[in-house]
């Protein structure tokens, strides 16, 4: 009998090697945890449930599928809206709340919650405790606008077997991506972590999120992450927090969460000074210091630091049935918390001239719904524009009737006619 090539032999082993990690051998090492299937939602079957809770939800539920592309490398996210009252209740204005989850491929609990959140707002769900007629008085006053999934190539390539994949299908990193302190790299950096891309926004998720942020001005952002139990408030960049009475606010606001959802047991603070290392390029500095939402905040919902760090299915997600219950009860009932009570904190900071009065009109149905046009939407962009026009002429009508009453009044008789000058408003 003929002896067997050797050389051939050894290439048809390399190469199914490299086809198994190209479709995820990780999957089948024994010492690594499995995703739960009978917990987790694929990323299709899921964005169809959410798709299906709109079909039949249609008076207080829209979606729509937003697209960019990049050199032949495509991203598509769908934005779920809730608005059920389209006109606010009592006169008041509307909150407006946007949420992102799923940013990172393997944090596939977030997804999950962002489900299940919806069938809560729909009412297909209930909240022990959280009766439906409670409900309704505070979301009557909320746009809510939900991400349930950011990264879909990432998350593809995660039940593909590569379960500690959290980049976007090309390697990119999505919250290193944006631009605030974009590219700096830290002595412990890892590629692997924290590829930041070309540049600012050179990915197709980043670019629709920016888009979506720009036009919708929500006065809440939060996105949603697993890997530890944390409520982080800017900057992720450094460790420091923001200035004033609204770094007061969001503090106080997470410290609230903390005690009542974390049993006091989260981190809170500013990510670069509580997560142990300093992050550039993320979305919720950017929302921070561009777009300017007076609170801007990254939850961190669950993580397992018992597991070792390949395992990654069970270092980000909880794998049996009880935690996974837990969990997303948990922070579906925060979520509810954050609604109820944010729009007393922002009011505090409205009152005390913290934003600008653009961000607290009304916005008409066009917008809230993603029917708008591009940059900051249809009648909002105008009423804005105009309200700024409006203040602007109005300083520089009182600055130059100071000016003609001290020229005048100069001229007939310094003592008895100069105006006092502090009694006029600027």
């Amino acid at each position: 009998m003929g002896s067997i090539p050797l050389l051939p032999i050894l290439y048809l082993l390399a190469f199914l090697r490299l086809l198994c990690f190209v479709n995820g051998a990780n999957s089948s090492d024994p010492s690594l945890t499995p995703i739960p299937r009978h917990l987790y939602h694929s990323c299709d079957s899921l964005l169809k449930e959410v798709k299906a809770l709109v079909h039949r939800h249609p008076e207080k539920l829209t979606a729509e599928t937003l697209r960019e592309d990049d050199k032949g490398y495509a991203a598509e996210i769908v934005v779920v809206t809730y608005n059920s009252a389209k006109i606010p209740k009592n006169g008041n204005l509307k909150f407006r709340v946007l949420l992102s989850f799923g940013q990172h491929g393997r944090e596939l609990i977030t997804s999950e919650v962002s489900l299940r959140l919806l069938s809560i707002l729909t009412g297909e769900r209930t909240m022990p405790g959280v009766g439906l007629n409670l409900l309704n008085s505070f979301l009557d006053n909320l746009v809510i606008k939900m991400v349930p999934m950011e990264n879909w190539n990432g998350r593809k390539l995660v039940e593909a077997g590569e379960f500690c994949e959290r980049r976007n299908g090309r390697g990119v990193d999505l919250n290193r991506n944006w631009s605030v302190d974009w590219g700096k790299k830290e002595k412990d950096y890892d590629p692997y972590e924290e590829n930041p891309g070309t540049g600012p926004f050179s990915e197709p998720e980043t670019q629709i999120m920016r888009k979506l942020s720009q036009s919708f001005e929500p006065h809440v952002w939060v996105n949603v992450h697993s890997g530890m139990e944390a409520l982080f408030m800017p900057y992720d960049h450094k460790n420091v927090t923001p200035d004033g009475l609204i770094s007061h606010l969001m503090r106080s606001l997470l410290e609230d969460l903390n005690h009542h959802h974390c049993q006091d047991k989260c981190l809170v603070g500013s990510g670069g000074g509580s997560v142990g290392y300093l992050a550039h390029g993320t979305s919720t500095d950017y929302m921070h210091d561009i777009v300017k939402v007076p609170m801007a905040f990254t939850f961190e919902i669950y993580g397992d630091s018992a597991a070792s760090s390949k395992d990654c299915v069970k270092m980000f997600n909880p794998v049996d049935e009880a935690s996974f219950n837990k969990v997303i009860g948990n922070w579906c009932a925060a979520f509810l918390m954050l609604f109820q009570t944010g729009p007393g904190w922002l009011d505090i900071a409205r009152q005390a001239n913290f934003t600008d009065l653009g961000k607290w009109v009304s916005i008409d149905a066009s917008v809230v719904d993603g029917r708008g046009g591009s940059g900051r939407g249809g009648k909002l962009e105008g009423l804005d524009l105009g309200m700024q026009e409006l203040r602007t002429y109005f300083r520089l009508f009182m600055l130059s009737s100071v000016l003609i009453m001290f020229m005048f009044c100069s001229r007939i008789s310094k003592s008895k006619c100069r105006p006092s000058m502090s009694s006029i408003p600027l």
